[in-house]
């Protein structure tokens, strides 16, 4: 008798095993994976226009974490502000990598994936000083947007305001900072702060970050709510601090994007072999490029030939702006990390801008997956500990006994 119950408890602990296994595989759909949306943006900046085709699970459209940077092509040639006078060849000038894209695009999901072109400073003066040109120049690119098979959505002339906010959402939801979803399938909000966004593109240069101070200026005020959570930020864009536009000015006088900032550290840290940690390092790595010859530097990257002359120029104008303008100092210069991507998806306001035109940011948390709460599923799992142990010390306890009875 004894032996049969102890089998029955045995047979309870399986059980209880199983169950444990089971809560700990989840409750997932069994079918296979979803398919992909995309999306595609042209960032017409004001020296080049890069081309991004962002892709997502076909189920998770409102959720986090899950779009990802599927490929991107540069436009030859310069910014669309270049073509002024012939706009035509604006629109000309994307046709390679249009039809890139209706390479990488799926053909099945062409009608249905989203085109946007967003042009940036170059545009935003060109704007101010020839009206007409302007429009001239988005309707050429327009035109040729609207032959392609794709749901082209507009173009059109982001303020700099604009640009600094989308390129803070695109920063800060690459890295989870707004929601992230936890290790058992439940959406969480982490506990860190977002970061900060700096900018230094050809034409502008902007500065945005989250803030409960009273911002004395309303058009520098942004409040946005992403999953469910209000933000109060700051953004202001400086147009004509770009990296051209400066070296334009310099050479006016004188002489002549993340990606500015980014390029010029890297030659710094990579070519000049000089790490940056502190102000000092950067002011001392500027005057040192500065008083190397063009003999040197050429040796040293050959490949850069184009853009050597401007570094000199550019990484003191990178110091200036951070410690002068931005007022970073020995104590917070060392949080600030010049990236050009975060993962594989490159960092600047392109994502967060089709993010915001799709409607993939919700203005509410999104509902959680099939997964049940953490407290319950810790419950479930200790009740299961507590039966599998239980059941599994009874059935050894019986089988003591029978074995000294039998003796």
């Amino acid at each position: 008798m004894a032996r049969r119950v102890a089998a029955v408890l045995l047979l309870l602990a399986l059980g209880s095993l199983l169950g444990i296994l089971l809560l700990c595989l989840g409750s997932g759909d069994m079918r296979g994976p979803p398919g992909f949306k995309y999306g595609i943006v042209l960032d017409a900046g004001s020296s080049h226009t890069a081309m991004f085709i962002y892709k997502w699970p076909a189920n998770k459209e409102n959720d986090t974490g899950v779009v990802s940077e599927h490929s991107m092509c540069d436009v030859e040639g310069p910014g669309i502000s270049s073509y002024n006078i012939n706009p035509p060849s604006a629109g000309q000038s994307l046709v390679h990598c249009l039809n890139q894209a209706l390479r990488d695009v799926p053909t099945e999901k062409h009608v249905s994936t989203p085109l946007y072109l967003g042009a940036t400073a170059g545009m935003r003066l060109l704007n101010i000083t020839n009206h007409q040109a302007s429009d001239a120049v988005l309707n050429a690119v327009s035109a040729m947007l609207k032959s392609y098979p794709f749901d082209f959505r507009g173009a059109k002339i982001l303020s700099g305001e604009e640009e600094g906010v989308f390129g803070w959402v695109t920063a800060n939801y690459l890295l989870e900072n707004f929601i992230k979803r936890g290790w058992l399938g439940e959406w969480i909000r982490p506990k860190k702060k977002t970061l900060g966004a700096m900018d230094l593109g050809g034409a502008s240069t902007q500065i945005t970050f989250e803030t409960t101070d009273t911002i004395e200026d309303p058009n520098n005020e942004v409040m946005l709510k992403l999953y469910g959570q209000a933000y109060k930020v700051y953004t202001h864009s400086f147009l004509c601090y770009g990296r051209d536009q400066v070296l334009r000015r310099l050479l006016s006088k004188l002489l002549q994007a993340f990606s500015a900032f980014f390029y010029t550290v890297d030659f710094i840290q990579t070519v000049m072999g000089r790490l940056v940690r502190l102000p000092s390092d950067l002011k001392d790595a500027a005057e040192t490029i500065c008083a190397t010859s063009w003999s040197e530097l050429l040796q040293k990257a050959p490949k850069m030939e184009k853009r050597l002359p401007d570094y000199c120029a550019i990484s003191m104008f990178v110091y200036l702006l951070t410690t002068k303008g931005y007022s970073f100092n020995n104590h917070s210069f060392p949080n600030i990390a010049f990236q050009k991507k975060a993962g594989e998806t490159s960092i600047g306001w392109a994502l967060g801008y089709m993010l915001n035109l799709t409607n993939m940011i919700s203005a509410e948390e999104p509902a959680s997956h099939k997964s049940m709460l953490y407290n319950n599923w810790v419950t479930l799992i200790l009740l299961f500990v507590v039966a599998t142990l239980t059941a599994l010390v009874t059935a050894v306890c019986l089988l003591r006994r029978s074995k000294s009875s039998a003796i």
